[in-house]
């Protein structure tokens, strides 16, 4: 049998290179090509590709049927809270996590709660049904109506689900899927992409809220082609420090919903359990006045967050002290050390600076500026800041503090966990939002400062 010929396919983008070489020409990737055989698709590959909408033709847009999308509960709030309020019909979710973070076990909780209501499938392609039947009964799951299909050949697969007509279909996971179109293996670029590609459209045709559980790789980044994050509707990654009993699960993209959400679950041996108040579990509640320690109020989504902020500052005997962030962007962090060098006049490059989010959650708001160079400070200066005061607020080159959005809402959640001062940006101070509470409104990162360690 002749060998076929083969081709480099990036997998980042898809792109393809006759040759190896070590960027992709396409997406600039390095060290991304993978050799695989190169197919030609068949003709009718992208017939009808985008449901019903190359039949219709040319519509006028006054004429589109503007009803509000019709939102079923998982009965896990949590999820809820991160998918915008519910499944959506005809919608497609990616889940994406490490290996062994629960992905499988959430999924079968949220098919447990909604088999009792709606047609549910769950498609297995790693797991066989006597290891899914025992997570069942480890979770405590009526498996009356909970179906199950264990298959990995996409074609069979929407196959049996027309016949059935189910509601939700998990599919766990899209990289083990694979197409008779394809000869390459299961896992490979294009079979990830062409897999995906007809779930997408049995799901805009049927109605049935598909969720794809993804790989991610070493990287952190969901394994297979870019373009599969913007074939879905959503994109959700689970995220959880290693030996710690809390999951977290971020929203990257949503269609029907707000991004950046956050949903907070405990790990137990009945399963993941959701976590209605976060900031309790992400405050550490010291006894007494800890230097380097520093409580901020930071915004995930629609829900404020109360997390503290650790840091240690000690002296350094390096050429090149460390700058070392867990939960933070580290050269956020470089820029401003030096903002608090040039404004403030406190000298840190003889020191290595070690930055904390209690917790493993990772911020990426600019409201935990001042929060760090006030916990910096505190290291430094080995002197506590005041038990019962939050910080919030985004420091500029300039060295002014400027405000941050939904200042009355971080206020109201301070005030909600028993902080009696606030030190915030000043036009984020209003009489009306702070009543209960005493605010400290500061336009200068020197006053920030002096107010902190005041």
């Amino acid at each position: 049998m002749a060998k076929g010929k083969t081709i480099y396919v990036c997998s980042a983008c898809g792109g393809g290179s006759p040759k190896w070489v070590g960027q992709c020409p396409d997406c600039k990737a390095w060290n991304s090509l993978v050799e695989s055989i190169a197919e030609a698709p068949p003709a009718n590959r992208f017939s009808g590709y985008a449901g019903a909408a190359s039949e219709q033709g040319i519509i006028d847009l006054a004429s589109v049927q503007l009803e509000p999308e019709k939102k079923a509960s998982t009965g896990i709030g949590e999820l809820d809270r991160v998918l915008g309020g519910g499944l959506v019909p005809g919608s497609v979710i990616l889940l994406g996590g490490d290996p062994g973070i629960g992905k499988s076990t959430l999924l079968t909780q949220t098919l447990g709660l909604l088999s009792q209501r709606m047609s549910c499938l769950y498609v297995s392609g790693e797991e066989s049904p006597r290891q899914i039947g025992l997570r069942a009964q480890r979770l405590e799951l009526n498996c009356e109506r909970f179906h199950l299909l264990p298959e990995t050949n996409v074609e069979r697969m929407l196959a049996l689900a027309a016949q059935s007509n189910p509601d939700v279909i998990v599919i766990d996971s899209i990289q083990t899927i694979y197409t008779d179109l394809l000869q390459s293996a299961p896992g490979s670029v294009a079979q990830v992409r062409e897999s995906a590609a007809q779930l997408v459209r049995f799901a805009k045709r049927s109605g049935a809220a598909i969720v794809l559980v993804g790989h991610v790789t070493k990287e952190g980044a969901l394994a297979g082609p870019r373009v599969l994050e913007h074939m879905v509707d959503t994109v959700l990654y689970f995220e959880g420090e290693q030996g710690s009993r809390f999951r977290l699960i971020r929203t990257i993209k949503n269609r029907y919903g707000a991004v950046n959400e956050l949903g907070v679950f405990a790990m137990t041996d009945r399963g993941l359990r959701e976590v209605s108040n976060p900031s309790a579990i992400f405050l550490s509640g010291h006894k007494q006045e800890v230097p380097g320690s520093v409580v901020m109020v930071t915004r995930e989504g629609s829900r404020p967050l109360l997390l503290e902020v650790q840091a240690l500052v000690d002296e350094s005997r390096l050429n090149n002290p460390r700058r070392l962030c867990v939960g933070l962007e580290q050269n956020r962090l470089s820029m401003l050390l030096a903002v608090m060098h040039r404004h403030a006049g406190v000298v840190m490059y003889d020191q290595d600076v070690f930055v904390n989010v209690v917790g493993g959650v990772r911020i990426t708001e600019t409201a935990a500026d001042l929060p760090v160079l006030l916990a910096v400070l505190s290291s430094l200066k080995d002197r506590p800041i005041p038990q019962g005061t939050a910080v919030f607020g985004e420091v500029g080159l300039a060295g002014e503090i400027r405000p941050v959005p939904n200042g009355p809402d971080r206020l109201r959640e301070a005030a909600k966990h028993g902080f009696k001062r606030v030190i915030a940006p000043m036009q984020n101070i209003s009489r009306r939002d702070a009543q209960d509470i005493e605010t400290i409104g500061v336009e200068r990162l020197g006053e920030a400062l002096e107010a902190a360690l005041d």
